[in-house]
């Protein structure tokens, strides 16, 4: 799987993203170690609060099918037609972090002008089990 080929996935699921109020649509594509892909887009709610966002939609779907190693995620949001790289918010970075090593490859951008990041570089300070005391 190419990196252009998961960013064309997420382009696939964002599609399908229920954004009415703030016309922000994001598709996420998570690439699990098995090699099975999960697709995620954001469903928002007149509430705010109940809005899940798309990288979050992907990885519990992921969860609840039984996959939990991940190699990367590829995320591509915006309004329209215009596109940009599109970071996970904070709330997303930490359950990336749950399920994710810091070297989980985070693809932002269009199929044709991808940046690569890692969860490490964007979550470097991130609370995870290894802060409980178990």
């Amino acid at each position: 799987m190419t990196d252009k080929e998961l960013m064309l996935q997420a382009a696939e699921a964002r599609k399908h993203a229920y954004a009415p109020y703030s016309g922000f649509c994001v598709g996420a594509a998570l690439l699990g170690k098995s090699g099975k892909i999960y697709l995620g887009c954001n469903v928002e709610n007149a509430a705010y609060t109940p809005t899940n966002c798309a990288e979050r939609t992907a990885i519990f779907k992921a969860v609840s099918e039984g996959e939990r190693n991940f190699t990367a995620i590829a995320i591509i949001g915006g309004k329209e037609n215009d596109l940009s790289p599109c970071a996970p918010c904070g709330v997303c970075r930490q359950v990336l972090a749950e399920f994710c090593d810091g070297d989980l490859r985070i693809l932002m951008g269009t199929p044709n002008a991808i940046q690569t990041s890692t969860l490490a570089e964007l979550f470097p300070h991130s609370f995870g089990k290894h802060n409980l005391n178990e």
